[in-house]
């Protein structure tokens, strides 16, 4: 009888793989953003105009007042910057912005694999 109740325990709630899903989704799509965000704004105008954008739609989700929203928007203003700065070729500042797009993109590839895959595995538990 022990064993069961101990089995049941580890079954995940609804509500915990809904939020492991949307993580995973969310996670994996930055990651694939800041890659094409890194990739293809390789020129210096349309790069610019690319961070500028995302700078203010990143700023505008960090001045809401949803915690959730605060640190997306923390993480799109920072890519914004990143990219601005990669774009205006400083010469320290422009490869190590780049280098931390890159990390920051495998970074969050890592995350939406690893919610994933947790995702699944509650997923074939509560199956």
């Amino acid at each position: 009888m022990y064993e069961i109740e101990k089995r049941n325990n580890d079954i995940p709630s609804v509500s915990k793989l809904s939020k492991l899903g949307v993580s995973a989704v969310g996670y994996t799509a930055g990651g694939i953003f800041l890659f094409i965000l890194n990739a293809v704004t390789t020129s210096v105008i349309p790069g610019l105009i690319i961070g500028g954008l995302v700078f203010i739609f990143g700023l505008s989700s960090f001045l809401s007042k949803d915690p959730a929203d605060k640190k997306a928007g923390f993480i799109i203003t920072a890519a914004g910057i990143l990219t601005i700065i990669s774009k205006i070729k400083i010469p320290f500042l422009a490869p190590l912005s780049g280098a931390i797009l890159g990390i920051g993109a495998v970074g969050l590839l890592a995350l939406g694999i690893w919610n994933g895959i947790k995702f699944f595995i509650g997923l074939k538990k509560r199956s």
